[in-house]
């Protein structure tokens, strides 16, 4: 008889437990849901960068030679034209002094051609005039009185020679005077030798000027890699200058939000050494093309008023602002499916059944998207991280902490 009442127990406890299961199947798979909640969102890319200056130099030397004296440190702040630091001269001051003396030289050769040569030569001109004037009353004369037979024809010949003598010194006085006018040859080679030796001024200066390193804008001094006595030598950095006028940030956004950038778009940024301390900025620039490598494209933000505090080469985080919505239905960005392709989708809880509802979105902020079509406030969306699948069986499981009220948070305070 015991074996009988064993047997049944068993059936009993078998029935018992399919009833359970059966149940189970009818009341479904237990999930978390999300709620819709009507809040406010704010759309915003959150990327991080650095600060850098409006342009930064690199300052060294256009020849080999030894730093004299370097006249700033680190953190030194220049104004344009400022004397950085000076290289040994000598040399071209003696070089610079010579081709000064030369240019005296050369003004004072010219001086001289105007005020002495030329009027000289002019003299020389009646001086030979005069001569070959005399030359040919006296040749005339001497044939006269040799062909009435007073002189032999020797006196005849001999005026013929002075006479000859007396036209190449006047031709040759009068190439003299010619070359020495205001269009003549040697005014315009005293002229040229003037100008050479200006140029060689100018050049003896430039290079002395080289060995002068001044600051070509106002600027902060960054590094400083010279020291008096050391060689300085074409390539080689000697300071590295920041300049001023306003900082950038430079950051890299994933290519998955390039759609939210334009231009001008406001953000606020915080320096990770001051992170109660944020300062505004401006979107300025979007690079052409993506980085292939990290998946990102390059942006600039203009900072219009620097905090003091601010250094190059910080570390900041940025969060661009693209659209804010006080009053806007929103679910948390896992509750969504497909959000980046054409047609996103929420699994939702209804009459006991994972249902698949086709959703059109709005703004996108940080860990909340908005629902613009599509669902009710108050509907039960079931996170992704849920197992279900469209069609299943399910029923209402513990709610996913902060799903209701929620507020997009920012990462910096406002």
């Amino acid at each position: 008889m015991k074996p009988l009442v064993k047997w049944g127990a068993g059936v009993l406890v078998l029935l018992v437990v399919a009833a359970a299961l059966g149940l189970a199947r009818q009341r479904g798979t237990p999930v978390q849901v999300v709620a819709v909640a009507r809040t406010g969102i704010v759309q915003s890319v959150v990327a991080t960068g650095r600060l850098n200056a409006p342009a930064r130099l690199d300052i060294g030397a256009e020849v080999t030679a030894t730093v004299q004296e370097v006249l700033v440190r680190e953190g030194d702040r220049v104004k344009a034209g400022a004397l950085l630091l000076r290289l040994s001269d000598a040399e071209a001051r003696a070089a610079l002094q010579q081709a000064r003396a030369a240019l005296l030289e050369a003004r004072g050769r010219a001086t001289q051609q105007a005020t002495v040569t030329a009027p000289v030569a002019s003299q020389a001109v009646v001086q030979a005039q005069a001569a070959f004037t005399a030359a040919a009353r006296e040749h005339q004369r001497a044939r006269e009185l040799v062909a009435q037979g007073f002189f032999s024809q020797q006196k005849l010949d001999d005026a013929q020679r002075a006479l000859d003598t007396a036209r190449s010194a006047l031709e040759s006085a009068r190439v003299q005077a010619q070359a020495n006018q205001a269009s003549g040859v040697e005014r315009t080679l005293a002229a040229s030798r003037v100008e050479q030796a200006v140029a060689a001024v100018a050049v003896a200066e430039a290079k002395l000027a080289r060995l002068s390193i001044t600051s070509p804008l106002d600027a902060l001094v960054l590094t400083r890699n010279a020291e008096p006595g050391s060689m300085a030598q074409p390539g080689r950095v000697l300071l590295t200058l920041a300049a001023q006028g306003g900082l950038r940030i430079d950051a890299g956004i994933d290519e998955k939000n390039l759609r939210l950038l334009t231009p001008g778009m406001a953000a606020r940024a915080v320096a990770d050494a001051y992170p109660g301390q944020s300062f505004e900025a401006r979107l300025s620039y979007i690079a052409p093309a993506v980085d292939p490598q990290r998946g990102t494209v390059e942006v600039r933000l203009a900072v219009p008023q620097a905090p003091a505090f601010l250094r190059p080469d910080m570390t900041v985080s940025v969060e661009l602002v693209g659209g804010t919505k006080p009053d806007a239905l929103v679910l948390p960005s896992g509750a969504v499916r497909e959000a980046d392709r054409e047609a996103p989708w929420v699994l939702l809880l209804q009459a006991g059944r994972a249902v698949r509802t086709p959703v059109q979105l709005g703004l996108r902020g940080v860990g909340a998207v908005e629902i613009a079509q599509g669902l009710k406030e108050g509907d039960e969306a079931i996170p992704q991280t849920e197992k279900a699948v469209p069609g299943d069986r399910v029923r209402r499981g513990p709610a996913v902490a902060g799903s209701r009220g929620m507020e997009v948070p920012s990462f910096i305070s406002r």
